[in-house]
């Protein structure tokens, strides 16, 4: 089937079969390998995606349901001069990774909360970021990133 959608502002088209995940037409099709997968079961949140301005676990979405949706993803979120995504700036700078496996999905899952969440409080935080896991246990690192972020996104 063919699939058409616009990836991180560029239009794409794709024959795909009808059971491929939107994780694997990212990784296989479009080679954006930034996107991870981690557990196959959207436990872990590494594959997080954003999509139509909402972040979605791209392991347990089908390419077809994306059909005409914009996606971005880790590749999408810097300037194209190389500047970082205030997020992505608050991870590097506060350390907010460790082995980096789930930073992909950690940043993406963060520029969703700071839309819709821009006040969030630390507890908040750490509820919001639940749907994503850090096997390295680098989550106090994680909430100071999203907090500086927070902080930079504001002024």
């Amino acid at each position: 089937m063919k699939v058409d959608l616009k990836v991180n502002g560029r239009a794409v088209s794709a024959d795909v079969p009808p059971h491929t995940l939107l994780v694997q037409l990212l990784r296989e099709h479009l080679h954006l390998t930034g996107t991870h997968v981690g557990c196959d079961t959207a436990q872990c949140g590494a594959c997080t995606v954003i999509v139509d301005g909402r972040s979605i676990k791209a392991c347990n979405t089908l390419a077809a349901q994306v059909q005409g949706a914009e996606v971005t993803t880790i590749e999408g979120l810097a300037a194209a001069d190389g500047t970082l995504h205030p997020v992505q700036a608050a991870f590097k700078e506060c350390h907010g990774l460790q082995c980096g496996f789930c930073t992909p999905g950690m940043v993406m899952s963060t520029v969703d909360l700071l839309k819709y969440h821009p006040g969030a409080t630390e507890a908040e935080i750490r509820e919001l970021l639940e749907g994503n896991l850090c096997r390295c246990t680098g989550y106090q690192n994680i909430v100071k990133a999203v907090q500086a972020a927070q902080q930079a996104m504001a002024a």
